[in-house]
């Protein structure tokens, strides 16, 4: 617990000083389209197993419904070429739905208390990154580099 706590405050102080960019790129959002990042709906168990056989990390946008962030993090972020290039590259990308299906399950395992919670993970399952709200395509970037690196 406090290794995550930690992992929060590191990356909560890491994005502070990432300035906002006006010039992003965006797109309008559509999971058919290859510009943004292509995200498995709902199947964190494929999630998984697609982590094992690629040896890729797992991006995990963890959001609710009623949630005004996560519906900007799908409208404006996630459809951003350069993000979508980049995670598609790097992770497995699954969105969950926090509650319901498996969601529930999920929230209580990544003590997801916020929306939008954004995890990175091992094919294991266990939290390499982690962080909570919205952001813009050049920081949802860096925090992809963050997880990456941590991951080494």
């Amino acid at each position: 617990m406090l290794i995550s706590g930690l992992i929060v405050i590191i990356a909560a102080v890491i994005f502070s000083f990432i300035p906002k960019s006006n010039s992003s790129k965006v797109v309008n959002h559509d999971n058919n389209s290859s510009k943004g990042i292509r995200f498995i709906e709902e199947d964190w168990n494929k999630a998984l197993q697609e982590a094992k056989d690629q040896h890729k990390l797992i991006f995990l946008d963890a959001y609710a419904s009623w949630c005004g962030p996560c519906k900007m993090l799908k409208a404006l972020t996630f459809p951003n070429k350069d993000a979508g290039e980049f995670f598609n590259a790097n992770f497995i990308n699954v969105a969950v739905n926090m509650e319901q299906g498996y969601g529930p399950v999920l929230s209580q395992q990544f003590a997801v208390n916020a929306y939008p919670t954004l995890v990175i993970a091992n094919a294991k399952g266990e939290i390499v990154a982690y962080t909570r709200g919205y952001m813009n395509a050049k920081q949802l970037i860096k925090f992809g580099e963050f997880g990456l690196a941590r991951n080494k």
